[in-house]
């Protein structure tokens, strides 16, 4: 009783001090009324700060600026409406509208920093999520805020909803023809977004084209990939859908394929060989054993004696399966030194024509085959 008895006294303390006293009055309730806001803001994030949900967090974030503007809109509209105007009776029927109007801009305002509150926030506090989804949602959810906003504002002011929507059905013929490239990207994007044949962070090349690096923004009319030279690549996003892409971001395992080439003579160690590195292999824990591995006598050679290496490793790092690699590649080697052979070099055996009578002691030797070729 007593809060109520002081709230009268203080209305009736300004209203007798006619249009200019209301108007303090006003004000003095707006300053208040923002310093309330601003208190009761702060307890609510301190309570949700105690959260890991991504909502409540960034629904203060964003309300916090456009909610202390929406404060002063309302209050210092109904001041305004108190100051007489004589001889500008439109500007008074027009009030109204510049405040509604500034509402809209204001709850617009809030919705594109929700959007943008709950894109952060699932990037920190939900990193399974999938950020090109999620991209693409904030994207479209941005285009139907604004969208809706102009029409509202347009339908506040006074213009017919139904005349624009009729002159951008005809509009949009001649802007399709117009901008028909800018068309097939924005559908480009779009197709990227729901088919996703790769994501942000995704390592992707074109076997059609010369595109190769990691994917680093997915827009609406091109898509930045940064190349291992580390110069940016703008790709057209209508691009991809007349491409192969390859995505080896998404291998499940890294392949292990080389070709080694033995003496010919070595040839009877050939077999005991590649069964020594086959169980190698076999037992090597990088390999993964639930894949094919494969090693075997392979082809003879113009100066070797071949056989090959299939594998798959766990991991998919490149720089770990490079080390898995030189690993392998020495062992081999140290197999093939212990049971006594030699990996081939290419060579070239000459075999010269005597003439008639020459002498055999004349006669040039012939070079032996000394081995293998390396394919490595």
């Amino acid at each position: 009783m007593e809060l109520t008895q002081v709230f009268t006294d203080f209305i009736s303390l300004y209203r007798d001090r006619g249009w200019i006293g209301q108007v303090a009055g006003i004000v003095t309730i707006v300053v208040l009324v923002k310093l309330l806001t601003r208190l009761v803001l702060a307890r609510a994030r301190a309570a949700a700060s105690k959260s890991r949900t991504v909502w409540d967090n960034a629904v203060l974030d964003a309300i916090g600026r456009p909610l202390r503007w929406m404060v002063w809109v309302v209050g210092i509209g109904m001041a305004v409406e108190l100051v007489p105007v004589e001889g500008a009776p439109g500007l008074i029927e027009w009030l109204p509208v510049m405040r509604k109007v500034l509402i809209v801009a204001l709850l617009t305002w809030f919705l594109l920093r929700l959007v943008r509150a709950v894109e952060d926030g699932l990037d920190e506090l939900q990193p399974s999520v999938d950020h090109t989804t999620a991209d693409a949602i904030a994207k479209l959810v941005r285009i139907v805020v604004m969208v809706t906003a102009g029409l509202v504002i347009l339908q506040t002011v006074g213009i017919s909803i139904s005349g624009v929507l009729a002159f951008g059905g005809v509009g949009g013929i001649a802007v399709g023809f117009a901008a028909r490239d800018l068309l097939a990207n924005l559908f480009g994007g779009l197709t990227i977004y729901l088919d996703r044949p790769f994501s942000v962070g995704d390592w992707i090349r074109s076997p059609d084209r010369n595109i190769e690096g990691v994917v680093e923004r997915i827009g609406w009319r091109s898509t930045v990939v940064r190349r291992f030279d580390k110069r940016p690549l703008y790709v057209p996003n209508n691009v991809f859908s007349t491409v192969v892409v390859e995505n080896p971001s998404r291998m499940t395992n890294r392949r292990i394929y080389e070709t080694i080439g033995l003496r010919y003579d070595d040839a009877r160690m050939i077999g005991t060989i590649t069964d020594t590195v086959r169980d190698y292999l076999n037992t090597h824990p990088a390999i993964d054993q639930e894949q094919i591995v494969l090693v075997n006598f392979n082809a003879f050679g113009a100066s070797s004696l071949d056989f090959f290496i299939y594998c798959l490793t766990r991991t998919t790092d490149w720089a770990e399966y490079h080390a898995i690699k030189h690993e392998i590649l020495l062992h081999i080697e140290s197999i093939i030194a212990r049971h006594g052979a030699e990996i081939a070099f290419p060579t070239q055996t000459l075999h010269w024509a005597s003439e008639p009578g020459m002498p055999a002691e004349q006669l040039p030797p012939a070079n032996e085959p000394a081995g293998p070729r390396s394919t490595a």
